[in-house]
Formats: structure tokens, sequence, C-alpha cells
């Protein structure tokens, strides 16, 4: 057997087993049956609705077509700026005016379903409501039927903007039981100390304007929104930054003497212990050694009688994990120092944000300290 034939005929094979991956970036098996129990239950429940208020019949159709490519878009990729509220309720209103106003002016079918999908574009791309299944809307007013003779010019609001509202309110309803974040917003990197400078994070590294000039260097369109790209190029940074510093762990860097108090202390108490070993933050443990919480300077401010009335959560870690992936945690302006508790719970040590720093200072790039 030649193996050069053989070589050719895996690798053409691996080839069109790759066409069928997964294309879409964080896609995963939970997500896409998540997505179809979505539509399965809200196309269902718009169906319903829509046949209580109006009624069905072929002069008044329950669903329009282009309802299930809404569908795909809002619950297989919620995050998209095509699958946003405006864009699926604007987008498929506006298209289906679109394609009306071109049916009435355009007696060839032809020739106004090219028309109707072009201003339909035109349309949604002013009113900043771009989503792909306007254009089947504006096809499907263009072309005509019982329904839009009837209706007339009131058919893009009953029943394309009415199915398109409804699907739009029961799928925040869905993404919310499934503990998914839609309307879908950028987490905003916000300055934590309140002043007009760039938070810590965003102060090196790619900026907005480099992100808006590679955009237009590659001149492609891409579907997510600049602030998620700019957020997806910083968790990048960081997951390279752990990569190259995988064998330096929380148990190389951390404290071993921990200065903790007790949950009984007095804030006075506390505020000695903070001050006089000039550290942001003190672990409260009980008398076996666990973690109860934290406490620092900003919790003394509160009327207290004793630490534990206002202990602040802490943020924890294993001693085996990286200790780059702490960069995030201690770069965020509110995070001071991060506990290292062992299997069973109990404090086993604490990196401050100079623990940190020190570490990642001297560590050649790819290793641990020696």
């Amino acid at each position: 057997m030649n193996p050069l034939h053989h070589t050719s005929s895996k690798a053409s094979s691996t080839g069109r087993l790759r066409f069928f991956r997964p294309m879409l970036a964080g896609a995963t098996a939970r997500e896409r049956v998540v997505a179809c129990l979505g539509a399965l239950a809200c196309i269902g429940l718009t169906g319903l609705i829509c046949a209580v208020m109006l009624g069905n019949g072929p002069a008044l159709p329950l669903l329009v077509a282009p309802m299930g490519a809404s569908a795909v878009l809002l619950f297989a990729v919620p995050s998209s700026p095509l699958a946003q509220p405006w864009s699926i309720i604007g987008g498929n209103t506006l298209s289906a005016f679109a394609g009306y106003a071109v049916g009435q002016i355009i007696p060839n079918p032809v020739m106004a379903a090219g028309a109707a999908v072009a201003f339909a574009i035109g349309a949604m791309s002013i009113a900043r409501c771009l989503h792909p299944p306007g254009g089947a809307a504006a096809l499907t007013v263009a072309l005509g039927g019982p329904a839009v003779a009837k209706w007339g010019a009131l058919f893009p609001l009953v029943p394309v903007g009415l199915n398109s509202c409804i699907l739009v309110l029961l799928g925040i309803f869905f993404h919310r039981l499934t503990r998914r974040a839609y309307p879908h917003k950028p987490v905003p990197v916000a300055n934590p100390h309140g002043t007009t400078d760039p938070a810590p994070v965003d102060r090196v590294g790619p900026r907005q304007e480099d992100i808006d000039a590679a955009l237009a260097r590659l001149g492609t369109t891409f579907d997510i929104a600049p602030d998620d790209l700019q957020q997806l190029l910083h968790e990048i940074e960081v997951q390279a930054l752990v990569r190259s510093h995988a064998d330096l762990r929380c148990a190389d860097i951390m404290s071993h003497d921990i200065i903790s108090v007790r949950p009984d202390a007095t804030p006075r108490q506390a505020q000695e212990l903070l001050l006089r070993h000039d550290i942001r933050t003190l672990p409260v443990l009980n008398e076996h050694g666990y973690l109860l919480g934290t406490v620092g300077l900003r919790d003394l401010l509160r009327p207290a009688t004793t630490v534990a009335d206002i202990l602040a959560s802490a943020r924890t870690t294993a001693a085996d994990q990286p200790a780059a992936a702490l960069l995030p945690i201690l770069t965020d302006g509110r995070t001071h120092a991060v506990i290292v508790t062992d299997a069973a719970g109990r404090v086993a040590g604490i990196i401050s944000q100079t623990d940190l720093l020190g570490a990642l200072g001297r560590a050649p790039f790819g290793g641990a300290a020696a």
C-alpha cells in the first residue's frame, strides 16, 4: 500500500469531517440543546398566543416564516448583535414595510423580490437593527399572498411585528430561566477609583482604536460587537499569560505566615493588626482554621461590635492553581488579596497584589522562579 496515498486519503477524510464540526466559537453541546429547547418552547408559545389574540386562517397566519430564522439567532447565538431585541423587532418590521412598499411600486415579482431585500438591508442598516431574517420578511411581503392582500399596509405590524415582539419577550424570559444574559450587554470595564483614567487592565495592550484600525485593514465585517471583541482580546491575553507561567503555582508565591483575626475580635484589634503589618486584608478564621471571610480598613468604617458583624466575602483559590490566573482578580481595583485554602477548606496561605507582582517580575517566561 502506498503510504503517501494513505496519508493523502486520511487528510482528505479529516478535512471532510472538519466541515461538520461546530463553526461557532464557544459553542458547546449544552448550548445547542438549550437553543433547541428555547426554539421549541418559544415558537410554540408565540403561535399559541397569536392564535388566542387573532385567530388563525389563510388571511392571517399564526406565524410568519421569518420567525423561525429569528429563533435560530435568538436562542443559538443570543450574544450576537444580530439577535438583540431591537434587531429582531425593528429588523423584521422595517423589512416587512420595505417589502410592502416595493410590492406596491414594482409589479414584476422577480424585480420586486430583489429590490425588497435590498431596501430592507438599507433600512435596517440606517436604523441599526440589521437582522438576517428581515430579508425573508421583506421577500414574503413583496411576493404577496392572501394575507398580505387582505391586511395591506398593516401586515408588517400584524402578524410580523406582533410575532417579533412576543418572540423577544418569551426569549428574555427563557434566557433568564437558563441563566444566560439577554439582552446581551458587554461587561463595562470601569475605573474602580472613579477617575477618568482607563481601567488598569486597559492601559496596555490593544485599545479600541487598534481594534477599529485592524477591522478597517481586514475589510471584513464580523458578527461580534466591538466591546465584546475588546473583552475577548483581554481574556486571550490573560490565558496566554497563564500558559506562559504554567509552572508558577499559588503554593510557590503565597505567604505562609498568615496574619489573621478571630470573629470575636473587636474592630479596634483588627485595625491595629492591619496598620502594624501594613496590609490591606485580614482573613477571619474560626478556632479550627476555617475561613469565615475577610475584613479590611473599608469594612472597619462600618459600625460594629465585633469583626463578625462586618465580614466581607473572600476570594479564594487552591494551592495548585496557576498563580497568573489571579491577575484579573487582583487588578480589579477592589480585591487586595486572595486566600489560599486546602481541600478541607482550611486556610493554607494568602497572596497579595505585591506577592503576585513580585513573582511575575522574577519568574522567567514559561516557568516558576528558581
